[in-house]
């Protein structure tokens, strides 16, 4: 069970294969678990880089405040640890976020980014934008992350077909932390780096569901802001892409690697 000091804590990492450094970020409450069908198919080409963010999986999970800077040190304390100096960076959700302030902050270590139904910021100003925070520290405070995993498993995977996709995902999110999981939870809320878009210019792809709780054109609007982003839309997908469509979004990924300059 590899781990690795990062600051404060341990990382649970795993890498896979072999190649130029291929990162994956999950998402909130998830952990490298998720990734298991990108890390089998990338990893015929590349060295593919899978860890449990602070807080969640088989990592450290001291008391918070957590913070999306701080996640990110954490990524570059993995790296530097592992003699990695560079690599594509791939995130989905709170992941893109975590991948986004790697841009910002050491662009010299992101050759590439592959951003998933997430975006540059997460307001926080009026008590609509606060609603969706109010609402899961609600469901968690007095029914569990059992209920949560139960509430979220819906939405992201309603068809009758996908049961086993719910109940996957269910029992992946009662076994978090709850302390851990609400210091992650608050970290998102109100962290913003969208007025550094412009700068971003590493090669970007910006992979939305159609049916992603940000809608697609919110990420159209983004992407106009920078200089080598493009935009691909998975239809018929919601918010956990990489689990729900494996193949279609592991085909838009490697599309875009493919197209990358030989040196990246």
């Amino acid at each position: 069970m590899p781990k690795q000091r990062s600051g404060d804590i341990e990382l649970y990492y795993e890498i896979t294969g072999q190649g130029h450094p291929l990162l994956f970020i999950h998402g909130l409450g998830s952990c490298t678990e998720d990734w298991e069908q990108q890390v089998a198919f990338f990893a015929q080409r590349f060295q593919v880089i899978s860890f449990d963010v602070r807080g969640h999986g088989r990592s450290d999970k001291p008391p918070g405040p957590y913070s999306i800077p701080l996640f990110a040190e954490d990524v570059l304390a993995l790296l530097d640890a592992l003699g990695i100096a560079s690599a594509h960076v791939v995130g989905l959700s709170l992941g893109g976020m975590i991948a986004f302030q790697l841009a910002v902050d050491v662009p010299q270590r992101v050759d590439s980014l592959v951003i998933v139904n997430s975006g540059p910021a997460v307001p926080a100003d009026t008590w609509k934008q606060r609603l969706p925070l109010y609402q899961r520290l609600l469901i968690i405070n007095l029914l569990g992350m059992r209920k949560m995993g139960q509430v979220l498993a819906k939405r992201l995977f309603p068809k009758p077909e996908q049961e086993h996709l719910r109940q996957t995902f269910c029992e992946r999110v009662a076994k978090n932390d709850k302390r851990a999981y609400l210091a992650a939870l608050k970290a998102i809320f109100g962290w913003n780096v969208s007025t550094h878009l412009p700068g971003i210019a590493q090669p970007t792809l910006v992979i939305s569901a159609d049916l992603d709780y940000a809608p697609v054109e919110l990420k159209e609007a983004y992407v106009a802001l920078m200089p080598q982003a493009e935009l691909v839309v998975i239809p018929d997908s919601r918010h956990a892409l990489p689990l729900e469509k494996p193949t279609e979004f592991n085909a838009a990924v490697a599309a875009f690697l493919d197209r990358l300059p030989n040196e990246l």
